[in-house]
């Protein structure tokens, strides 16, 4: 299981960064990411990051304000959210592809280890 924190309330124009850890588990993945879900609307891609290679994978709302990466000691994911806009708000989840990862980092069905999600709110 993940456990993703660094949620809170925002206002647009501000950052945050979130994190990912995978408590008192000790796994290797082929490949991480995040997605959020808004209230009333399907949960979406918004980055990934395959360790193999270390490519990164943006949403089109993400590239150029997000950005993936993970400390040096291979054990917290992050996403570096910068210039949040009111459409950001959302819970944030992150996800592990541990069993297999066929390359498709925007799909859901890639990933088989989720955590519990972080809000993050932004007002206007």
């Amino acid at each position: 299981q993940l456990q993703a924190s660094g949620g809170g309330l925002v206002q647009a124009g501000d950052s945050l960064r979130l994190s990912c850890t995978a408590p008192g588990q000790k796994y290797s993945s082929y490949a991480m990411s995040w997605f959020r879900q808004a209230p009333g609307k399907e949960r979406e891609f918004v980055a990934a990051i395959a360790w193999a290679r270390e490519d990164t994978y943006y949403s089109d709302f993400g590239k150029g304000r997000f950005t993936i990466s993970r400390d040096s000691a291979k054990i917290t994911l992050y996403l570096q959210m910068n210039n949040l806009k009111p459409g950001d708000t959302a819970v944030y989840y992150c996800a592990a592809a541990v069993s297999r990862f066929t390359g498709r980092a925007k799909e859901q069905s890639e990933y088989d280890t989720w955590g519990q999600g972080t809000l993050v709110t932004v007002s206007s």
